[in-house]
């Protein structure tokens, strides 16, 4: 079994780093002051899926390097605490028609404000079950994720 990906595999994700940053270099520095409810939304879709895409090689590799696997799975749990503020961030941005910010507790109802947007709350929980199943509180709330083995 080879542990290196064929080069097709490894095609799309230097494109989605380039977006990023071909995004943050035109749309920021001209841009508005504040993120709006929208790019957090869609940041939240980015990282919620690279947290997916970390699980997977996690899942994958650990089984077969177990270092180069805990270090992974660190990264998936840093990507998932990424995305848990950034969902916290959309709910401290205030609505683009009435300015109103929403209660934090809101989100647990699902879609507090009709959908669809708060199809990142849908998201967001979906991807919480997950990370519920595969990762630990204590690695969720400890400063330093990385384990050393030898």
């Amino acid at each position: 079994m080879s542990r290196t990906a064929s080069p097709t595999a490894q095609d799309f994700v230097p494109f989605a780093t380039a977006a990023l940053d071909f995004h943050r270099a035109l749309n920021l520095p001209g841009g508005p002051l504040v993120t709006s409810r929208a790019e957090l939304d869609a940041l939240h879709a980015h990282l919620v899926s690279v947290h997916g895409l970390l699980d997977a090689h996690a899942a994958r590799t650990g089984q077969i390097v177990p270092i180069e696997g805990d270090q992974l799975r660190a990264a998936r749990t840093r990507i998932w605490q990424a995305a848990d503020h950034v969902h916290a961030a959309y709910h401290a941005a205030p609505r683009p028609d009435s300015g109103e910010v929403p209660e934090p507790e809101a989100c647990q109802a699902g879609l507090p404000e009709g959908a669809p947007e708060l199809t990142i709350c849908q998201r967001h929980q979906r991807a919480a079950h997950l990370v519920r199943r595969r990762t630990t509180p204590a690695e969720l709330h400890t400063p330093f994720t990385g384990l050393v083995r030898r």
